[in-house]
């Protein structure tokens, strides 16, 4: 990049301080964390900082912890709460080894939906998974895959709630007269879209989007039959590492703890997180913040001559991720590049999707106003910019 270049150029200006976000965090992993839960763990977090996860004031942070999330997620009776240690990416393996008897469809509508299917179809014991897949931007047909699940006999469907990468949204629901565990990666959709556990059989997510927080550490909301398939895996044959072993999770989280030691302050901000979307009105509070930030930057960059939203589909637009392409008049990584030197950060897209546009993480602790004010910011830079 030369001296006089444009993005140069771009990333030299000053954006007025009454146009900027209060808070300028915008990314979509790891995200905003409150400064309120930053100031609670420094001045009440001595209490629980160095000392033994298997011991009272630890275990009453993870009891804290199923409790809130059986409230906000109204989980009825029956379904556990699971925690384990490794984040998302570790309970695919889990869930592997776990929850899938031989055969999985998988769909597949990004980066980290993928994912999922790439260990399955690395796992030696299992078959190669089907795979149905859409092109980024769009969402998979949960029930069009019916037809397909039940010729086939998978006893798992997976799917992610919200495609991190791309900025698209799923619905959680069974798929019409399927006998299949419906296994939902909510990593980005958890805490922040609709949800009604009952679709799910594991619902799974880490803490560091929705639930503001650190990451490495997996929640797994479990049904019965989830239960189920997890106590006879590990009854089989099936070699199981003690670390990715559900059984092992599940025995441990009943006592209030986890398998091996956790970063404590990990738990100490999700715990606060959870009391923060309590206290605020539970999940549909939760969900009205992202509605409102999500339906704001939509309606702009619908509005906005140099801007259109990547995901055509209105009803597949993320209310957590938003994804927006810009004209190829305007440079968008010079545009997050001069965002960033203004303290307004994590708005570069998704490294491999390649396209021109930024990614706007619109959990629920990023104050909508905030969004509001970014989308002025982006309006201020273009205007001092455009060729």
């Amino acid at each position: 990049m030369t001296p006089n270049s444009p993005t140069t150029q771009t990333t030299q200006l000053i954006i007025p301080d009454e146009l900027r976000p209060a808070d300028g965090r915008f990314g979509c992993g790891p995200s905003k964390v409150r400064p309120e839960a930053l100031m609670r763990l420094a001045s009440e977090g001595g209490a629980v900082m160095g000392t033994s996860h298997r011991q009272r004031p630890v275990k009453a942070l993870v009891d804290a912890i199923h409790a809130g999330l059986r409230e906000l997620f109204a989980v009825p009776d029956g379904y556990e709460v699971a925690l384990g240690n490794g984040g998302a990416t570790a309970f695919w393996d889990a869930a592997a080894f776990g929850l899938i008897d031989h055969y999985a469809l998988h769909l597949v509508c990004g980066e980290f939906s993928s994912k999922f299917a790439q260990v399955t179809k690395g796992a030696p014991f299992l078959e190669d998974p089907r795979v149905v897949s859409v092109d980024a931007g769009d969402a998979p047909d949960v029930d069009g895959v019916a037809p397909l699940a039940t010729e086939e006999h998978v006893d798992v469907i997976a799917w992610a709630h919200n495609e991190t990468s791309t900025g698209v949204m799923v619905p959680v629901h069974r798929p019409l007269g399927v006998d299949a565990l419906v296994l939902i990666d909510a990593t980005s959709g958890a805490g922040g879209l609709p949800l009604d556990v009952t679709q799910a059989d594991a619902y799974y997510f880490a803490p560091q989007k929705c639930f503001a927080g650190d990451g490495g550490l997996w929640v797994a909301l479990l049904s019965p039959a989830a239960q189920e398939r997890i106590a006879e895996l590990h009854a089989s044959e099936r070699w199981i590492p003690a670390f990715l072993s559900l059984h092992t999770a599940l025995e441990n989280s009943r006592k209030d703890q986890t398998y091996n030691t956790p970063a404590v302050a990990t738990l100490f901000l999700l715990a606060d997180q959870i009391r923060w979307m309590l206290d605020g009105g539970g999940l549909d509070w939760c969900v009205s913040r992202t509605t409102a930030s999500s339906e704001h930057l939509y309606g702009w960059a619908e509005r906005t001559a140099y801007t259109t939203p990547f995901v055509r589909d209105p009803a597949k637009r993320s209310l957590v991720v938003g994804t927006i392409d810009f004209s190829a008049d305007v440079d968008a990584a010079a545009v997050a590049a001069t965002l960033r030197v203004n303290g307004i950060v994590d708005t570069e897209p998704y490294r491999k999707l390649g396209r021109n546009q930024l990614r706007i993480g619109m959990f629920p602790a990023v104050d909508p106003a905030d969004v509001q004010a970014l989308t002025a910011c982006v309006d201020w830079i273009v205007e001092r910019t455009a060729q």
